[in-house]
């Protein structure tokens, strides 16, 4: 199956708008993310996400990480566009800190801070958004902003977690700040995803 998920992947390279710069495959992807950091999830496609490491209707139907099983779920179809693209590195981005300590430190202080949870969790989805920028920047694909891709704010749904995904953690930051940290990542500097209480050494020392 793998194989075939690769193979439609590379058919579907195409030329952006500009013909200039190419949108990568999932396996370009992949490499790249694998080539920045260790212990990283392998891609899994599949046909559905529904029913695949607890996931339901409320779950991204796109891609999704599920901790329990260390895989990256992404469904087989017949297009990988720009919006994808970023999707995929996402929840890469959620790999990162989950394979190399922050979702723990983050975990620990959401615990102790119940009534700070929303903006601890605004910071982890920045600096999510910082590390996915990183990777497609390592990826070689075009630079993009967030804003002419989606009319509302993506990935606010369940896509990270241990099985069942349905009860993922769903946060929302707004459209522009996802914008903003993700085009901070593209910039090529990993120093600078550092947010809040969340620095960047845990992702530096991570770094291969």
């Amino acid at each position: 199956m793998r194989h075939i998920f690769l193979a439609v992947g590379l058919a579907l390279a195409a030329s952006s708008a500009a013909g200039q710069a190419i949108i990568k495959t999932p396996s370009d992807i992949e490499e790249a993310a694998q080539k920045l950091f260790s212990n990283l999830p392998s891609l899994e496609p599949v046909v559905r996400m529904e029913g695949e490491c607890g996931a339901d209707a409320s779950v991204n139907p796109q891609v999704a990480f599920c901790t329990t099983r260390n895989v990256l779920l992404y469904r087989l179809n017949a297009h990988f566009g720009l919006e994808e693209m970023y999707e995929l590195a996402h929840v890469y981005g959620h790999a990162v800190q989950v394979r190399h300590g922050v979702a723990d430190v983050a975990l620990r202080e959401i615990r102790k801070r119940r009534d700070e949870e929303e903006k601890l969790r605004g910071w982890v989805t920045r600096q999510v958004e910082c590390i996915a920028g990183f990777i497609l920047a390592e990826a070689g694909a075009p630079q993009v902003d967030l804003r002419t891709l989606f009319d509302a704010e993506p990935m606010t749904d369940s896509h990270w977690g241990r099985d069942p995904l349905s009860v993922g953690p769903k946060v929302s930051i707004g459209l522009e700040v996802r914008a903003e940290w993700f085009d901070i990542g593209q910039k090529g500097y990993l120093s600078a995803c550092a947010v809040g209480e969340f620095g960047a050494e845990l992702l530096i020392d991570a770094l291969r």
